[in-house]
């Protein structure tokens, strides 16, 4: 997900996104710790995914206040 395309939600579906992302975040570590992830790299990017996420909604927030 870029960043543009973040932007352009509301804060209410920045944070039902971020839910989603985390816990595909975790369904995927603990795939990885039995074995079963051949794309690890999938890691970084909901890694990634979320850091953007947050401070897009930070700066929203702070925006509004």
């Amino acid at each position: 997900m870029t960043s543009k395309e973040i932007r352009e939600l509301s804060p209410a579906e920045i944070t039902t996104k971020l839910r989603e992302i985390r816990d595909q975040l975790t369904q995927l570590r603990l795939r990885k710790h039995t074995g079963q992830v051949e794309k690890t790299h999938e890691l970084r990017a909901l890694r990634k995914d979320i850091a953007r996420l947050e401070t897009i909604l930070l700066q929203k927030q702070s925006q509004a206040a």
